[in-house]
């Protein structure tokens, strides 16, 4: 489900919790070396997501940050901020050709470009996290 974020709502800010978690301690983060993604190039999405995509002209990137019991794709689209949560037992990241990473959550999808070593480095932190939480990979990667 993707959320509006823009707006500092409880309510949401609930629904996100529940969802994912919360985010990681500062010593967690540290540890990791860092929870956020850099700068990600979205190459093809959803349905859903494109919708929202093509209302500016602005370049489509999104970020994905690491929390508690899943992760958050961020992106903006008309100087909103969209967030779309998924839980570790609903994610699963596909590397393709061209250094391209699919992520997925049930319909929803967004396609990004690994353009820096830095974006494999942060997809393998991920996954790691995921099988520490207990959730196996074997179709992913």
């Amino acid at each position: 489900m993707l959320y509006n974020v823009s707006y500092n709502k409880p309510e949401i800010q609930r629904k996100l919790r529940q969802e994912v978690g919360v985010p990681l301690s500062l010593k967690e983060r540290w540890k990791l070396r860092g929870s956020g993604s850099p700068k990600l190039n979205i190459t093809s999405c959803s349905i859903h997501i494109h919708n929202l995509l093509v209302l500016d002209n602005n370049a489509n990137i999104c970020n994905v940050e690491i929390l508690e019991k899943g992760i958050i794709v961020r992106f903006r689209s008309l100087l909103e901020t969209f967030a779309l949560p998924i839980p570790f037992y609903k994610l699963s990241i596909y590397k393709g050709e061209a250094d391209v990473y699919s992520i997925y959550r049930d319909n929803y999808f967004i396609k990004v470009k690994a353009n820096h070593k830095n974006v494999h480095k942060f997809f393998q932190k991920v996954l790691q996290r995921k099988e520490e939480q207990g959730y196996t990979f074997i179709d992913d990667l």
